[in-house]
């Protein structure tokens, strides 16, 4: 009995160490099944998605050719507004990371002192560092191949249509296999058919090297109808032979079918070429109407044969010129100020030349030619005093740069087009002048009769100024017009003024119906003939033509009738 109640004793303690134990175990594991949970939401947030910033200090400290593809591909997910930037100079090796902290990501370009940095994240100048400061995100063949196709799918996500455009169509230029997933998305959520188009000619651009037959034929098909000159390049480099006689492309019927796209497109170009031409043709008639139309009215109303025409083309570019320097934060609105600026020049200094010399010298033909001609030589020789002889540029506006591109075999350059708009602006400006203003009418009559005018009250001297400094004027605008065109300089008015001569005469003497049709016919004439003349034997071609022709009629095309008949 004792022995029992004595293993009762002993074993007491250990129950109750027994149960406790085991209370305790339930309690933990109800405490643990509680936390779970809020275990679980703590290793979800623990580990937020990083930043760019965050993003780009790994990249700088990643090494293997996995984590740096990683984190491009984020990168690249990412809306952080630099992202394009930053791959596009990882990609052409231009990104850095300075070496003191190694969190710092730069562009450098190199300097004669080393290399000079800009912040990834502000686009701020940091200055320039030696070549040991800093050091380059490297990259491998394998991680170009995806910046390639990464940057691509990036600019074909682009907003701004054009900008989807140009990415097009530089894929179009540079086809590669890797390119082939980014436009197939592309397409499945492009709107724009412009777009579409260049997409569909850079994924035929990538099919046409395909090893399957249909594919290819597929390809094929999918450049028809288009002039891009890629096309047309890869499209003709398909019917080259080698040295033994035997064509490039072994596929015959891959073969024919390109030469049958491709026969199409050469037919179409010859068609473009051609308006092309036309186009060409008539911006140079443009400008011949703006340096001759000045001339006819000062040589049909006063007939007055100005040799120093072209130096009041030369003041108005100058004058452009001048304007740009004063206005050097408004190139865009320069050349409309340069405008009136140009034809108040001018005309005030027409009508300065007219006052001085030209009034002593009418009726004496030869004596005003040398007279203007030694007036020529001073203004030029004054223009290098002031200017130096060197030429001058004039900045293009940003609304007259670039060109309208209709297709790959034709574009028009919108500074050629402007010139031709300005060019019969002020022709119809010039028209309603003669045929609706009391000025105009005075200068009619004085063209068809400068005896009966003056015996009516006209006073002919002035309308001879006033019709100089018009003419003068005029001559001015064709000068900032010809700045577009070419460089000015103190030489700039003698290119334009025998063919301003030619013009004239052609097209009869003060008629400005007559002053267009020929500025207009000489130009066409000249750009048709360059491609298989030249320039020069062009110019002497239209020459001889005006000389024969002055010949069968010695007034021009379209004469003006009265004094001019008389004597």
């Amino acid at each position: 009995m004792y022995w029992r109640i004595l293993k009762l004793r002993s074993l007491l303690p250990l129950s109750l160490v027994l149960g406790l134990a085991l209370s305790c175990g339930v309690s933990v594991a109800q405490e643990a099944s509680s936390e779970e949970p809020l275990a679980e939401e703590a290793a979800n947030t623990a580990s937020p998605e990083p930043s760019p910033e965050q993003l780009f200090t790994q990249l700088i400290s990643a090494r293997s050719t996995s984590k740096k593809t990683e984190l491009i591909e984020r990168i690249a997910q990412s809306d952080f507004p630099r992202a394009q930037d930053i791959l596009t100079a990882l990609q052409e090796g231009d990104l850095y990371y300075t070496r003191d902290d190694a969190q710092t990501l730069v562009y450098a370009k190199r300097h004669p002192d080393g290399y000079s940095l800009t912040s990834v994240m502000t686009d701020g100048d940091l200055g320039v560092v030696g070549r040991r400061d800093v050091r380059k995100i490297s990259i491998n063949n394998s991680l170009r191949s995806l910046l390639r196709g990464i940057l691509a799918e990036m600019a074909l996500r682009n907003e701004d249509p054009a900008r989807r455009l140009e990415a097009a169509k530089n894929l179009v230029r540079s086809p590669d296999e890797s390119y082939l997933p980014a436009i197939e998305r592309a397409l499945a959520a492009e709107q724009d058919d412009k777009v579409i188009e260049s997409l569909k000619l850079a994924a035929a651009m990538i099919n046409i090297d395909d090893e399957d037959q249909a594919t290819r034929l597929s390809a094929i098909e999918a450049m028809r109808g288009s002039l891009d000159s890629d096309i047309l390049s890869l499209l003709s480099a398909m019917q080259l032979t080698d040295s033994d006689g035997n064509y490039m492309e072994r596929d015959e019927t891959v073969r024919l079918a390109a030469a049958s796209v491709l026969k199409e497109a050469k037919a179409a170009t010859q068609l473009y070429k051609l308006v092309e031409n036309t186009f060409f043709g008539l911006s140079l008639g443009s400008v011949l109407l703006l340096t001759a139309v000045g001339l006819a009215i000062t040589f049909g109303v006063m007939g007055v044969i100005n040799m120093a025409h072209g130096e009041m083309m030369m003041l108005g570019a100058y004058t452009t010129y001048v304007i740009q320097q004063i206005m050097p934060n408004h190139i865009d609105i320069s050349i409309i100020v340069a405008i009136p600026a140009a034809f108040v020049v001018s005309g005030l200094v027409g009508i300065a030349i007219e006052r001085g010399v030209i009034r002593h010298l009418y009726g004496r033909p030869l004596e005003t030619l040398l007279a203007t001609f030694g007036i020529s030589l001073i203004l030029q020789q004054a223009v290098r005093t002031i200017f130096s002889p060197l030429n001058k540029s004039v900045t293009t506006p940003s609304w007259l740069s670039g060109s309208w591109e209709i297709n790959g075999a034709l574009s028009l350059t919108y500074n050629r087009l402007y010139i031709i708009v300005f060019s019969i602006i002020v022709l119809l400006g010039l028209v309603l002048l003669m045929k609706k203003t009391y000025m105009g009418l005075q200068m009619r009559a004085v063209t068809q009769n400068r005896a009966m005018a003056n015996s009516m009250g006209i006073r002919s001297a002035w309308v001879d100024a006033l019709t100089f400094g018009l003419g003068s004027g005029i001559a001015g605008i064709a000068g900032v017009a010809l700045s577009q065109l070419t460089n000015v300089g103190p030489n700039l008015g003698q290119n334009y003024i025998i063919d301003s001569f030619m013009v004239v005469v052609f097209g009869g003497v003060g008629n400005l119906f007559g002053t267009f049709f020929a500025a207009m016919s000489l130009g066409v004439a000249n750009k048709f003939m360059e491609p298989f003349a030249g320039a020069v034997l062009a110019k002497i071609f239209v020459l001889v033509f005006i000389i024969l022709f002055i010949q069968w009629r010695p007034r021009g095309l379209f004469a003006l009738k009265g004094r001019s008949v008389e004597d």
